[in-house]
Order: structure tokens, then C-alpha cells, then sequence
């Protein structure tokens, strides 16, 4: 069984068991500890098979999948460089994009 599940502008194709990495999840006393629960309700598709797959338009509702934040942390240094020709600007900028590690624990249907 998989659902295809959407988080802050990205999409996510996941089955039970599963441990992704999303974008920082944020609870309302700040980062989200260890352990908490956190649920997806924008799931785009969900089905046992590609060709017994049930669509939402644009969701799906009463499915949801239901995760554990197992970490939190950055991932290594981007970059983005800037250089405009024959004028001598150049940027050079570093990053490191927050995210959290979810293990997808189940995925309901109504």
C-alpha cells in the first residue's frame, strides 16, 4: 500500500515503515521533539497498486498519513554563486536547509 501525500509545496511517495526527510516540521512551542506524531491531511493519491489507485481532486479526503518525527537536523552546505560578466560582482552565498526525518507509522483511510 502507498499514498502519494503533499508537504509544504513538495511531494512525497510513501508506504508504511518508510523514514523520509521533509522540510523543518514546527510545533507551536517551537521545533518538534523527537517523538511527536504529526499527521499529513493532503494526500493526492493512495491505492495498493498503480493501477488500483484512487485519486483526489485535488485531495483526497478523510485520508491521512500518520508519522513520527525520529530527527531533526541540517543537511550539508549548498551553495549559490552569482556573477554578472566584465563588471566584477561576484557572491558566492552558503546554506544548510533545515529538515526532519518522519517514519511513516500508518496511513488512514475513511
Amino acid at each position: 500500500m502507498f499514498a502519494i501525500f503533499e508537504s509544504l509545496g513538495r511531494q512525497y511517495k510513501v508506504s508504511v515503515g518508510d523514514v523520509i526527510r521533509v522540510d523543518k516540521i514546527n510545533s507551536p512551542e517551537g521545533e518538534a521533539p523527537v517523538g511527536t506524531q504529526v499527521a499529513f491531511d493532503q494526500v493526492l493519491m493512495f491505492g495498493s497498486s498503480e493501477t488500483e489507485a484512487k485519486l483526489g481532486k485535488p485531495w483526497l479526503l478523510g485520508t491521512q498519513v500518520v508519522g513520527e518525527v525520529v530527527e531533526q537536523g541540517r543537511e550539508k552546505k549548498g551553495y549559490a554563486f552569482k556573477k554578472k560578466r566584465r563588471k566584477g560582482f561576484k557572491k558566492k552565498i552558503g546554506f544548510r536547509r533545515a529538515f526532519s526525518s518522519v517514519l511513516i507509522k500508518d496511513i488512514k483511510t475513511a
